[in-house]
């Protein structure tokens, strides 16, 4: 039986991690078809989603997490050890392993896998879903064999002849064996005949997004029911507030707050009429894959205020509705909110348009693309 080694490098962020589990999960289909032997590790900050390559089986090193920043000189110069760490922990790491392929998602250690790989000679995949794409992504670009987006906009940063418009792979489980909403809804806890609001704040919860909802919550919960994914640091708070908010009777009828979802996401997505959110490229991928109208609130601090441009892609084809942090009123929230639940013309349009913006096969198509970097397919 032939051998095949990957390496997946990225990390930082649920946003870097999760694409490459998508893309293991089809290297290994690809791999048990084709009669392959298939070892992968991931080199990459061990940080809270680390724990979730673990659980997938694969092996994992640590390489430093020095970040690259196009926003603060400063910042990067305190990095400059971190880095050079890294770049050591890479040329060890992939000595000892010397893969057939090295695929990198960007983020904080990933470049120093991709410099370390293109000095042993061994092809390279890189992926960014973005719109703007990340500087780790634009440098790493300049050792890579093939380029990967999620994102048409993107294509004007890297070299056209090795770039491709792929989409953003998602997870195979989370598109098969969909429960139909009025299940999920059950599943979840919540009445099927009402209207039900999914907020997601992103892998680590949003603190501006929380507060939001939660001040108002008494408002919202009477247009619609609400889960609530607030982050795990933000549990306790949220739960004391809304309580507060609602009283027990109600937060018990129309409200519920989870920590994180993972599992549970494929039915939290199926369940929704509307989600709530930032304007990550995994969030919006999903949201599209499932057909969800969105209320996309970007965050202003992202890089290269990425998340806007995301979200201005996703908005302009027609599957959501942008409101600016600044613009941020209860007001002009539940316009756009009833404009969506209220409006059943208006809602299935922006239902259709979310569900053609979803690329299939994107985690199929990169696993591929891995398998024939190695000359295998």
């Amino acid at each position: 039986m032939k051998k095949i080694r990957v390496v997946l490098t990225g990390g930082g962020s649920g946003g870097h991690t999760i694409p490459l589990l998508a893309v293991a999960e089809e290297l290994q289909k690809i791999a048990t078809e084709k009669k392959l032997e298939l070892h992968v590790n991931y080199l990459g900050p061990y940080d809270a989603f680390t724990e979730l390559v673990r659980a997938s089986g694969i092996k994992t090193s640590r390489i430093a997490a020095a970040k690259l920043r196009s926003y603060s000189i400063f910042q990067n110069i305190l990095d400059i050890p971190k880095f050079f760490v890294g770049i050591i922990q890479a040329f060890w790491s992939l000595f000892w392993i010397m893969p057939n392929v090295i695929f990198s998602k960007g983020g904080p250690g990933a470049f120093p896998v991709v410099l370390a790989g293109w000095f042993y000679r061994i092809p390279i995949l890189i992926h960014d879903s973005d719109a703007i794409p990340g500087v780790t992504n634009i440098l790493s670009s300049r050792f890579a064999n093939r380029v990967a987006l999620g994102f048409d906009r993107a294509k004007n940063y890297f070299d056209e002849k090795k770039t491709a418009v792929t989409g953003n792979p998602i997870r195979p489980w989370m598109i098969v064996d969909v429960p139909d909403q009025r299940n999920a809804k059950q599943s979840l806890g919540f009445k099927p005949e009402l209207p039900l609001t999914l907020i997601l704040g992103g892998s680590q919860g949003s603190r501006r997004i929380n507060e939001f909802i939660v001040t108002h919550l008494a408002l919202i919960t009477e247009e619609t029911q609400i889960l609530h994914q607030t982050g795990a640091g933000n549990v306790a708070e949220i739960e004391t507030l809304s309580k507060a908010a609602l009283g027990e009777a109600s937060y018990q009828s129309t409200y519920r707050l989870v920590p994180y979802l993972d599992k549970d996401l494929k039915s939290a997505l199926a369940a929704a009429d509307c989600i709530v959110m930032r304007a990550g490229a995994s969030s919006i991928n999903e949201a599209a894959a499932f057909g969800k109208p969105a209320i996309l609130i970007p965050l202003p601090e992202s890089a290269h205020d990425h998340q806007r441009a995301n979200a201005l892609a996703f908005e302009r084809a027609g599957g959501a509705v942008i409101l600016e942090e600044e613009n941020l009123f209860i007001g002009i929230f539940l316009s756009a909110l009833k404009k969506i639940l209220q409006d059943h013309d208006h809602y299935e349009k922006m239902a259709q348009s979310a569900r053609s913006f979803f690329k299939q096969g994107a985690a199929e198509t990169l696993a591929r693309e891995v398998f024939l970097l190695a000359g295998i397919l």
